[in-house]
């Protein structure tokens, strides 16, 4: 697990780092200068031709100190100074263009970009939080229109750090070296595309200074399955658990079959299908292993009915209930039972949560009442997963309004309530309780049909294996998107299916934890 923070979280923690640790912060300016340098020699040559473009703040003196570390190592650089004026009396840009200079570094107020093929973008660190423009708006077209390599330090200049938006113009990286943490600007587009390869530098921030922050988002990467739930070799299928998927309708059973199978090969013991007798044929031929259950069977007028659905909660371990279940009446009946009467942690996705946001709009409320009313209709632990359309119909939202405050929707859907929000884009966030995971893994093929029904069969099959609903949710979205990319990496982003990512499944995992 790795922290990404905005930019008010890494001025507490340089602040910390400089203040109760002891670092000077020009020593801090010197170790990311460093870092710098040795990711950028690994990717260039000796006869390139490299500018340093620094503007007038800290970014500029790591700009400045970068440039005079390449120059030590006989490398071609030359600083250019964006914007006009003299450094600020007193500022560590201001010693260290003083550095450069009396070792000779060339620094020029204007060139011609094109003649360098290395540009080394330091104008703006993590505080630009105003539209770029003027002489800034221009150089950064410049750095843009140069066909050589374009490396980044901390952040893109013009991507705001905080949730990676363009500030009217940004410079377009090919590398991004951060320093310390991720920033969460670096991971949501339109910054993240912005950024290209990103490389997080330690450059010896206090190892305390994190735990001054109250709840920093966070990612996984690889080493992070290592928190998949062990496999006892004293077990039976029962050790693994059992999954229920209340899902489909007459004509639609490919979303039961793909949670379902997801499930499976995420490792639960047990996985039965609720769905319309009219799938029976297609899952049973399909998916033999799985227990099959009709809703044709089931007379939700009676007491009977309810009791057989009660059976069935009763048996599980954890419930999936909503994908292609439709909005007829008898969808209504199952999901307010379930609701109301499981005591194993649930899922709600797809057309259970338009039925959810049908009862919202039928009571009537404003936006910010809609997630408390949300949170008195779903009990603690209870998971549900929509995608940006559906999220808009939950809250009342614009789409829009989503995209461009993502971070704090998803912060304000969860705030003081036990409900884990997996909010699907891009970028997939899991919040909880004002906590929120930012996934890394995953591509554009899984832009397809069913990529979300084999997610919520994943995440369902972890809560079976006894993970709590919230990691359940970090690691199976985390899962989900590695086994499209190893899916992406076979078969194409173009041509991948819902089914090529539950086929990874196992790959990824044997990768990892090989038996």
């Amino acid at each position: 697990m790795k922290y990404a923070i905005d930019s008010r979280e890494m001025r507490i923690i340089e602040d910390y780092t400089i203040k109760q640790a002891g670092v000077p912060a020009v020593e801090l300016m010197e170790r990311a200068a460093l870092a710098v340098v040795d990711v950028i020699t690994n990717n260039i040559n000796k006869d390139d031709r490299i500018c340093v473009v620094c503007g007038k703040g800290n970014n500029g003196g790591d700009g400045a100190a970068i440039a005079r570390l390449l120059f030590m190592r006989g490398y071609d650089v030359t600083i250019i100074p964006a914007g006009v004026g003299a450094a600020p009396a007193g500022s560590l840009l201001e010693l260290q263009l003083e550095k450069a200079r009396s070792l000779g570094v060339p620094i020029e107020n204007r060139n011609k970009l094109d003649e360098y093929n290395i540009i080394i973008d330091a104008i703006f660190g993590i505080g630009l939080t105003r539209p770029v423009s003027g002489v800034y708006e221009q150089i950064i077209n410049e750095i843009n229109n140069n066909k050589g390599m374009i490396f980044s330090v901390d952040v893109p200049s013009g991507i705001s750090a905080d949730d990676g938006k363009v500030l009217n113009v940004a410079v377009k990286a090919h590398r991004t070296i951060t320093f310390g943490f991720m920033k969460k600007g670096l991971l949501f587009y339109p910054g993240a595309w912005y950024a290209g390869k990103i490389t997080v530098a330690d450059i010896g921030l206090s190892p305390e200074a994190a735990l001054q922050l109250e709840a920093p988002a966070f990612y996984y990467e690889p080493e992070d399955l290592s928190l998949l739930p062990d496999r006892p070799a004293y077990s039976h299928k029962g050790t693994f658990g059992r999954v229920l998927v209340i899902a489909g309708s007459k004509g639609m059973s490919g979303a039961a079959f793909l949670s379902a199978k997801a499930a499976y090969r995420m490792g639960a013991g047990l996985v039965k299908v609720l769905t319309s007798e009219a799938n029976r044929t297609i899952i049973q031929s399909l998916l033999p292993e799985a227990l099959f259950a009709s809703y044709d069977e089931i007379d939700y007028s009676e007491e009977s009915g309810r009791s057989r659905l009660l059976e069935d909660l009763s048996w599980a371990s954890a419930v999936v209930i909503g994908p292609g279940l439709g909005k007829g009446d008898l969808a209504f009946w199952l999901l307010d039972i379930v609701l109301t009467e499981a005591r194993v942690p649930v899922i709600v996705d797809a057309d259970a949560i338009n039925i959810l946001s049908e009862r919202l709009n039928q009571a009537n409320l404003m936006p910010e009442k809609r997630m408390e009313r949300l949170s008195e209709y779903l009990k603690p632990q209870s998971i549900i997963t929509p995608h940006l359309m559906e999220l808009t119909r939950l809250t009342g939202k614009t789409v829009s309004d989503i995209q461009d405050n993502l971070i704090d929707t998803a912060a304000a859907c969860s705030y003081n309530n036990e409900i884990v929000y997996v909010i699907k884009d891009a970028k997939t966030i899991v919040a909880h309780k004002g906590r929120y995971y930012i996934n890394t893994s995953g591509n554009n093929g899984m832009a397809t049909g069913g990529s979300g029904d084999v997610l919520t069969g994943i995440i369902a099959a972890l809560l079976a294996q006894g993970m709590d609903s919230y990691h359940a949710s970090c690691l199976g979205v985390y899962i989900h998107g590695l086994a499209g990319d190893l899916a992406a990496h076979e078969n194409s982003s173009y041509s991948m299916m819902a089914s090529d990512i539950i086929e990874s499944i196992g790959r990824v995992i044997k990768g990892i934890k090989p038996i």
